[in-house]
């Protein structure tokens, strides 16, 4: 199969190599990167399927000559591509031999999800770490994976950043941006996402650092804004505008009128609406019986009894219902019993 290949004028690769086969033109890596402008015409990388964008949707992905259909041995492209996987694990992380530039990336396969499927059990059973799967399909949690989605099989592992985090995805993507902003060199590569083809830098053998890890794993609540101040918090207060002392069963976070609104989990929309007091409203059923509330919307962005994932963009701030300025009323709720919102989501030091 002919792999498509372009040249990398400004970034190089240095590693042992494990396994070369001159026939087929592969070189497998494993260990350190250099910098530098050194021997140019060799650097080049896969362009993952000049053919292939995840735009053409299920029946364009399950024409892909790469496309595996069952993650058992009994699947002819699966054994193949765990033998690609094997190839690159013992170049990158076994000392090699002999020193040789990276000419091309090893290729890229693809699965589309089943029910049941979850990424844990898919990065066991394709030998690839979970961090390289998450991070080249922009996934923010392990649970964030759903029956029916193209799910990229890179056979190396490695971390891929994106150059630009996606404002609706978590905090997790931010952090994997920033910390491996003065990393050098890795490889530029380009992936079609699902509105354009997005560009990465791919650092082979990397993995989450430990702060990205606890972003990753982490089973709680993600921020419902991105910038935001606390204007009210949880327990007894004075409302500010009746004037009557009583219990704020959330917290109040201002910010400028229009600002986007993320669901802080994966669920249900349960209810959405108006209201006299919380004025635009949405309702979440999340799993484990949470329930979060997001209330004086501007505008509300979902439909109710659909579903959103965590991160999804579902209406803005506003100063509809009881309020007194342009902020986000923000409730969590399990089993009936409300919760303080900032210390489930850690917003002060020291809690």
């Amino acid at each position: 199969m002919r792999h498509l290949c372009q040249r990398l004028p400004d970034r190089s690769y240095c590693g042992s190599v494990s396994e070369y086969s001159p026939g087929k033109g592969r070189v497998s890596l494993a260990g350190s990167k250099c910098t530098g402008l050194l021997a140019l015409p060799f650097f080049y990388f896969l362009c993952f399927f000049a053919f292939f964008t995840l735009t053409a949707g299920r029946v364009e992905a399950e024409s892909s000559p790469l496309l595996i259909q069952r993650l058992d041995r009994q699947d002819l492209l699966f054994r193949q591509y765990t033998a690609e996987v094997e190839i690159a694990r013992r170049a990158l992380f076994i000392p090699g031999r002999n020193t040789r530039p990276l000419e091309e990336l090893p290729p890229i396969y693809y699965y589309i999800t089943r029910e049941n499927d979850n990424l844990m059990a898919i990065a066991a059973r394709c030998l690839i770490p979970i961090d390289t799967l998450a991070s080249i399909n922009r996934i923010s949690h392990p649970l964030d994976l759903w029956e029916g989605r193209v799910l990229l099989l890179p056979s190396m592992p490695g971390i891929f950043v994106p150059d630009r985090p996606v404002s609706e995805l978590s905090e997790l993507e931010r952090l994997v941006v920033s910390s491996r902003a003065e990393e050098n060199p890795g490889i530029t590569v380009f992936i079609p996402g699902q509105d354009s083809t997005e560009r990465f830098t791919f650092f082979p053998g990397a993995y989450f650092s430990q702060m990205e890890r606890i972003f990753f794993y982490n089973r709680g609540f993600q921020f419902p804004l991105r910038d935001f101040t606390v204007t009210s918090e949880f327990g007894p207060r004075v409302n500010p505008v009746s004037g009557i002392q009583g219990q704020h069963r959330g917290i109040d976070l201002a910010a400028p009128m229009g600002t986007e609104v993320y669901a802080v989990r994966s669920g249900n929309i349960i209810d959405q609406g108006y209201n006299s007091i919380l004025g635009n409203y949405i309702i979440i059923q999340h799993d484990n019986n949470w329930v979060s509330v997001y209330g004086h919307l501007s505008s509300i962005n979902t439909i109710q009894n659909s579903e959103v994932r965590t991160g999804t963009f579902i209406g803005r701030v506003g100063s509809t219902g009881q309020s007194t300025g342009p902020h986000l009323h923000f409730e969590l709720i399990q089993n009936g019993q409300h919760h303080d919102p900032a210390r489930l989501l850690r917003l002060f030091s020291g809690e």
